[in-house]
């Protein structure tokens, strides 16, 4: 699977990226809608972590869907 069908499907996946990432808030989810850059702003700011972390959770979460 690749971002762009995460992107097109977000409203299926929105309930398995909170679960995934449990300090992202309803808001943080929505804001992003689907886009990854923005899922990793929100990442990088809740878990007060560098980008290339929250871009490798992004790409291990991808890999497993």
């Amino acid at each position: 699977m690749n971002w762009k069908q995460v992107e097109g499907q977000w409203d299926q996946f929105k309930g398995r990226v909170q679960s995934e990432w449990g300090k992202l808030t309803d808001d943080d989810v929505d804001k992003s809608e689907g886009r990854r850059e923005q899922l990793v702003g929100a990442l990088k700011e809740r878990y007060g972590k560098s980008e290339e972390w929250a871009d490798r959770q992004v790409d291990d979460f991808l890999a497993k869907l």
